[in-house]
């Protein structure tokens, strides 16, 4: 079964987030490693460093996930591409101290420019990253998306044109955010559609690139292309699809992170629910 967790803030500092994960009683969370809106930060220290890789250790958390900035865009058709370079090669070095494997960031947009012209620049940028980061064994995420305007990533054919360029065992795979998916256009509500989407994956990516889960209900109809996350059974999903995912083997040790919304449920009402959804 799937590792299950959520985003959980750094604030007060980074061994902060693993105290934060313990007491939602998170199997797995989600961290920024800095301010997500800043290009730049001030490095880690060996001592923050130490710290939280002494708070991880004695947790129950398995699995640690960053989400990189939400400035970076690697498919930028102008300035913003090499200062993106730049700042998720930061993020994935500073992931490597403190012993983090995996980080996910948003494929990007093309900004009006032609949808192959991003991707080859995409490409491009994932291509640098991992040359500049070839000591390290992070592996970067790139995170299904909605598909609102010129934003890369809303379908698996897209999403392979990318992977496609890059050899199986790279440290390059995916994040499945179900409210994306489902604002793309992609059907989870009943378990013959969420098996036919999983036999989709298979054929054109494969599962075994899978490295995280968003899960996060949508308060938009399907195809609507609108990224507006909802608490689990609260919005147009329903809880079924997350029923699905929780209780499929194929996501075993596989991080399910929630993303969804703060006021209500939180994270610890919308935990209960996948816990009950699993059975325990």
């Amino acid at each position: 079964m799937p590792l299950i967790g959520a985003h959980v803030s750094i604030a007060g500092g980074l061994e902060r987030a693993i105290e934060r994960g313990e007491d939602l009683e998170c199997e797995a969370i989600q961290m920024f490693t800095k301010n997500q809106l800043q290009w730049h930060s001030t490095p880690i220290s060996m001592s923050r460093a130490e710290r939280f890789l002494h708070a991880w250790r004695r947790s129950g958390i398995q699995q640690v996930v960053v989400h990189a900035s939400y400035l970076i865009n690697l498919a930028s058709p102008d300035e913003t591409r090499e200062k993106s370079i730049v700042a998720l090669t930061e993020e994935v070095e500073r992931c490597d101290m403190l012993g983090i494997d995996e980080i996910v960031v948003h494929p990007g947009s093309s900004r009006g420019r032609p949808r192959d012209e991003g991707i080859g620049k995409l490409v491009n940028s994932l291509g640098q990253v991992l040359q500049r980061t070839s000591v390290t064994r992070v592996r970067i995420l790139i995170e299904t998306m909605a598909g609102q305007g010129s934003i890369l990533g809303s379908s698996l054919d897209e999403l392979k044109s990318v992977l496609d360029h890059f050899p199986q065992n790279e440290r390059l795979g995916l994040c499945l955010d179900t409210c994306h998916l489902f604002a793309a256009g992609y059907e989870l509500r009943t378990f013959e559609a969420y098996e036919r989407f999983v036999s989709s994956l298979m054929g054109k990516i494969g599962l075994e690139r899978v490295g995280c889960w968003h899960l996060n209900d949508s308060a938009h109809a399907r195809n609507s292309h609108l990224d507006r996350h909802q608490h689990i059974g609260e919005g147009e999903l329903g809880v079924l699809p997350f029923s699905f995912i929780v209780n499929d083997s194929r996501w075993s040790g596989i991080p399910a992170l929630l993303e969804t919304p703060q006021n209500g449920l939180g994270n610890k009402g919308n935990l209960t629910v996948l816990r009950k959804l699993r059975g325990g």
